[in-house]
């Protein structure tokens, strides 16, 4: 493609109040993280969030307002909200972060069309929908953003509120002694960071004292600014030999991506790893061979010369790390108590922010969810200010904190009602938007979404880079022209035909005196058939048969291509057509799409097939879902059936058992999902003939033509290798769903 036009320098910083992280931190902190496997290395215990494998029995449509079930509950989880009623998420509280790219333009007619293009999508995703045609705000409806909110403001009842505590205490606010440090009106950064008198008081690590002396300084030595970077930082301690030593940091970027998060062993030997404060057991940090001073390395790249660390008792924390940072903000100090004392930080995460950490049916702190939640309270502070604060009474809620009881229903229904963005805010977060200019949408317009406009798709893919790994929701929109209506009615009748052809065979040839009844027989064993013809024009009689889905006409042709029939050695073969040409590449790689590893289908299944594969359910491992297509008229069950399994192995020895003499069934692996099924069944129905021409032959000129860089085929595998190669940035962890929604039409 031709360069892009270099976009300028003030559409990036519009809308910006602070900076977050420079682009030099993105690349060390991507160079942290690791695949999957080597984080389990690490933490053998940890487990992985995921989502289901069956998503779908008798449906596969899922609606903007389902899809944004989804997205509120990986944000909050089932503590604040149901878990969503079409799929399950497993393990929320292990996700990460969360990054929706929109193809818009882009349809499933585009995907099916572009299939082979599309190979990284149709590989790497193995959950697939459909979704309705889009409203005119296609963006608000899968954030459950109302119209109230377009202005800026967000509800006035989300700003703060306090999960128990419902009713105002009358208090003196001169006397609160957060008034009495900053005053009624709101603050800076720079005022809520600790003095050096007052860092020499509360004992943190600093130049030229005694105990310090082997401490690295982080060389952060640039000016600090109501604008400087805030980062979340939180260690996990053991006992030494020589007292307490580092065992896990997690440092956690303004955004609220995690940028850091690596276990330590320690130098020397541990005698206690305080595993019910620390979560950390031998048997995760065994392989574990990070040494502080690796530890150190990092840091003093990972953070700009003007950043300001977070913590709770922050001055353990960089003495556990044994380093030596001049700008702080330690919010057990920030939230200031009567006469010296501190406030809890699992105590301030439910009061200030309304939600729960270091619950007891955890082993032991989430070193990262502690860091994130400073984060949120040092930004909550910056926010509202002292007042706020002050008039949220934290004394008199601390004091009956045990006796209050958990949200009441009421309130859990209007959170049911809430927007993603609205959960965002609720725990101290942003949502970051990457668009092009031109495309408006009432989400750029909202208060708590960073909005980064551009000027065009290769633009927004490099801010994309730098910009993901700092936030916990992203959402980046591609723009794309959409086909004509014309052109789009076209395409799908030239892939209703594409499909009907590939789901026909032809069979032959045969004696003139085949029994034609055995014949029809046979190949309905395969599947459902829905035309049978017989073809006289030729010298011997041959068959036409068009199957109902693709899978029969496939094992067709693998059980009897060359198969001696009724006395005859039959060829069976599609229609070759411009159509059907790649068809066999395109079986392949259907084969090998993601959706369909680990999924059989199944011809010659009874009415009572169901109760019996349950009743030997034992010899089936893995088994997740059985799909029996029924008849949209008469409701009865088709003779085929679809079993998925958790893993193809299981899936291979299950087609093994049951196309096996006590089973007798016909099979093979699943080629079509579900959601093709019924986007097949509402295309418009065409009467052609396999094998009659539908497209004329374009000239020498026209061919050469189509191959040019601006061809949608073309610009179908050039987006779809961009963005393979964005999501392999992605941290582990990180729920991604690829939309394409579509254009309105009549």
């Amino acid at each position: 493609m031709e360069p892009e036009r270099k976009r300028s320098g003030s559409t990036l910083k519009k809308g910006r109040k602070r900076r977050l992280i420079p682009s030099k931190v993105v690349g060390a902190a991507e160079a942290t993280r690791s695949h999957w496997d080597l984080e389990e290395r690490q933490q053998p215990v940890a487990k992985k969030a995921r989502l289901s494998t069956v998503l779908f029995a008798e449906n596969c449509e899922v609606t903007h307002g389902q899809l944004c079930e989804l997205l509120k509950y990986a944000v909050l989880g089932k503590s604040s909200f149901p878990k969503p009623s079409w799929c399950q998420l497993f393990h929320q509280n292990h996700l990460k972060n969360v990054v929706v790219f929109i193809l818009q333009g882009l349809s499933q007619l585009h995907f099916y069309k572009f299939y082979l293009e599309f190979g990284f999508l149709r590989k790497a995703f193995k959950h697939k929908f459909r979704m309705p045609p889009p409203s005119s705000d296609f963006l608000a409806d899968i954030i459950g953003l109302q119209k109230k909110q377009i202005i800026g403001n967000l509800p006035k009842a989300m700003e703060g509120s306090l999960p128990f505590a419902s009713s105002k205490v009358s208090i003196n606010l001169q006397k609160d002694p957060i008034i009495q440090k900053y005053g009624s009106k709101k603050v800076g950064l720079t005022r809520c960071l600790l003095t050096k008198e007052e860092m020499k008081t509360y004992h943190f690590p600093l130049q030229g004292f005694l105990d310090c002396e082997n401490f690295v300084p982080t060389k952060c030595n640039g000016s600090v600014t109501d604008n400087s970077p805030l980062f979340g930082l939180d260690c996990e301690m053991c006992l030494t030999s020589k007292g307490r030593e580092l065992t896990r940091i997690s440092l956690v970027a303004e955004g609220g991506g995690c940028v850091m998060d690596e276990l330590v062993k320690p130098d020397n030997k541990i005698v206690d790893y305080l595993t019910s404060f620390s979560g950390i057991t031998k048997k995760i940090l065994n392989p574990v061979t990070t040494k502080l001073k690796d530890v150190q390395r990092r840091l003093k790249i990972l953070l700009p010369p003007d950043a300001v660390l977070v913590g709770h008792s922050l001055d353990l924390d960089l003495r556990a790390l044994k380093m030596i940072h001049p700008y702080v903000i330690d919010t057990s100090l920030l939230y200031v108590r009567e006469q010296g004392r501190r406030f809890k930080l699992k105590f301030l995460a439910k009061a200030i922010l309304g939600k729960d950490i270091q619950c007891p049916d955890r082993l032991g702190h989430d070193a990262t969810e502690d860091a994130r939640t400073t984060l949120e309270l040092a930004r909550y502070f910056l926010k509202y200010g002292p007042k706020k604060i002050a008039e949220l009474n934290l004394e008199a809620l601390f004091s009956y904190q045990e006796s209050q009881e958990p949200r009441n229903t009421a309130e859990g229904v209007q959170r049911l009602n809430t927007s993603v963005l609205e959960c965002l805010d609720s725990v101290g977060q942003k949502l970051l938007f990457l668009t092009q200019e031109a495309d408006a949408s009432a989400l750029s317009s909202s208060k708590n979404c960073q909005t980064i406009k551009c000027l065009s798709n290769k633009e927004v893919l490099e801010q994309a880079r730098v910009e993901i790994p700092l936030f916990p929701f992203s959402i980046m929109q591609f723009s794309f022209e959409p086909f004509s209506p014309n052109l789009t009615e076209e395409m799908n009748k030239r892939i209703k035909i594409k499909w009907t052809e590939m789901s026909t065979v032809y069979a032959g040839p045969f004696n003139k005196n085949c029994n034609l009844s055995a014949l029809k027989r046979l190949f309905k064993s395969f599947g459902p058939v829905q035309l049978m013809t017989l073809v006289l024009e030729t010298h011997q009689p041959h068959l036409c048969i068009q199957y109902e889905v693709l899978e029969a006409a496939q094992l067709a042709i693998e059980s009897l291509d060359g198969v001696l029939v009724e006395g005859s050695c039959i060829k069976v073969q599609r229609p070759v057509t411009e159509l059907t040409l790649d068809c066999d590449t395109l079986v392949n790689e259907l084969e090998q799409d993601s959706e369909n590893r680990g999924t059989i289908y199944l011809s010659g299944v009874s009415e009572t097939f169901k109760e019996h594969l349950l009743q030997h359910c034992s010899i089936f491992l893995g088994l997740e879902a059985m799909i029996l297509p029924k008849d949209l008229k008469s409701g009865k069950q088709k003779g085929y059936c679809f079993l998925r399994f958790k893993t193809f192995g299981s899936a291979q020895r299950a087609l093994n058992i049951l196309t096996g003499k006590d089973w007798k069934l016909r099979g093979r692996h699943a080629l079509t999902p579900r959601h093709l099924h019924a986007w097949l069944r509402g295309l418009p129905r065409e009467s052609r003939l396999p094998g009659v021409r539908v497209i004329p032959p374009p000239s020498e000129q026209e061919a050469w033509q189509m191959l040019n860089v601006d061809h949608p085929k073309i610009a179908a595998w050039h987006w779809g290798r961009k963005i393979e190669k964005l999501y392999h940035n992605l941290c582990p962890g990180t729920l991604c769903l690829i939309l394409l929604p579509g254009t309105r039409s009549a």
